[in-house]
């Protein structure tokens, strides 16, 4: 991630925008100024910016698979489905007005209070961008009536989860949910799209005696052989109970995030390549993402990203065993949810380093003070994830670097 200066000057939090279907369809973005009063750069925020999420080089197609909806559902579909892929959710007026000015462009939402929608100074601004094919949402309900010809610059209304700030004449995106059922009355009340992390809801064991899973089973007899260093052959006869399985797992393994210079064709070459070490990572991600579960897809959504981004936090001043343990913890930090196992019983079957175990079953040890920030920045609180980096002696800079760099290589691995 290229080191511009405006990343010590913001501090940055995520969460999903999250489908009918569960499936993730865009980023949210909050950017806190770290400094209210000061002019930021926002042509360097933006570019800092379109290092993880590019302008699209030609008008991307809407390929939707439809079936038969009502009109209303279809609707929403579509307007879901042709959502950008990251929304701007800037929380300062002077930082907001510099970014407007900047002109983001057609593949940033860009998130609007209603007491600025409604303020004539923005008028103008806010028709340009329009114009410009810039896509506004409106966040809340303005004290007054906007005109027809303002209204109709906003794509989008972001309401409460508990219903307040709808606007009728705009199609709502429900924020500030925290659990599935959350999700669905989002959809129940009409709502194109969904926003927040749905993580809170508990560990619920299934009744009776639970059948593992053919695909899990695979990976968990992968990694337990990785774990002894069993022979090559051995662990890919392993692996061909699974073709699908194998798929995936090349296609992890040959997907630009990893970065090899060379194809790898099969589990022996992977294995020639990297090393026990290095492959039980991608493992590790491989069973965070066989829950076949619709509802468990913004969980791996998280679960990837969780990996990805504690790696970073640590690659500068990290060697290569604590980095592929921090990417292994953050990865496992859902695996409860994912699999519907506590902690305490995964661990009877899933070999994890001794510090993993620490941070995931005793919250403690070396790794919790990471995961502790990963948690801040998912929930886009400015106070914790300060508080959080000033533990581990980190720089808003350094943060915020670290996420962008694995928001990245998330994208890569999609």
């Amino acid at each position: 991630m290229h080191d511009a200066p405006i990343l010590s000057q913001v501090t940055l939090g995520y969460s999903p925008v999250i489908d009918r279907q569960r499936a993730v369809i865009a980023t949210r973005l909050t950017i806190f100024p770290e400094r209210p009063d000061a002019a930021p750069d926002a042509a360097a925020l933006l570019a800092a910016l379109a290092e993880v999420w590019p302008a699209p080089t030609e008008a991307p197609e809407l390929q939707l698979r439809l079936r038969p909806l009502e009109p209303a559902a279809v609707k929403a579909r579509v307007a879901a489905a042709a959502l950008p892929p990251v929304s701007l959710n800037l929380a300062g007026e002077r930082l907001l007005d510099a970014v407007m000015a900047a002109h983001p462009g057609s593949h940033f939402m860009l998130e609007v209070p209603a007491f600025m929608a409604g303020d004539r100074n923005h008028v103008a601004t806010l028709q340009a961008l329009q114009a410009a094919g810039s896509m506004l949402l409106i966040k809340g309900r303005p004290t007054a009536d906007l005109p027809p010809a303002l209204l109709q610059c906003f794509s989008h209304a972001i309401v409460d989860a508990d219903g307040g700030g709808a606007l009728a004449a705009l199609s709502s995106v429900q924020s500030g949910v925290r659990t599935m059922a959350a999700v669905d009355t989002a959809f129940q009340r009409g709502a194109i799209a969904a926003l927040g992390w749905p993580l809170d809801d508990p560990v619920v064991k299934p009744a009776g005696r639970a059948s593992v899973p053919q695909d899990v089973q695979v990976v968990l007899e992968l990694i337990n052989g990785v774990d002894r260093e069993d022979p090559a052959a051995r662990l890919e006869g392993v692996l061909k109970k699974d073709p699908t399985l194998a798929f995936r797992l090349l296609r992890y393994l040959n997907s630009p995030a990893f970065g090899l210079s060379v194809e790898v064709n099969s589990f022996g070459h992977a294995l020639m390549m990297l090393g026990y070490a290095r492959l039980k990572r991608w493992l590790a991600l491989l069973l965070a993402s066989s829950a076949k579960d619709a509802n468990a897809k913004p969980v791996m959504f998280a679960a990837v990203r969780r990996g990805l981004l504690m790696e970073e936090l640590v690659r500068s001043n990290g060697d290569a065993e604590m980095r592929g343990e921090m990417f292994i913890c953050g990865v496992f930090s859902l695996l409860d949810k994912l699999l519907k196992q506590p902690f305490a019983d995964l661990f009877n079957s899933v070999p994890v380093p001794e510090r993993v175990r620490q941070a995931l079953l005793d919250e403690s040890g070396p790794f919790m003070p990471y995961l502790d920030l990963v948690r801040a920045i998912e929930q886009e609180s400015l106070f914790d994830i300060r508080e959080c980096s000033e533990k581990l002696f980190m720089g808003p800079g350094e943060v915020n670097r670290a996420l962008l760099a694995a928001l990245a290589a998330a994208r890569a691995l999609d």
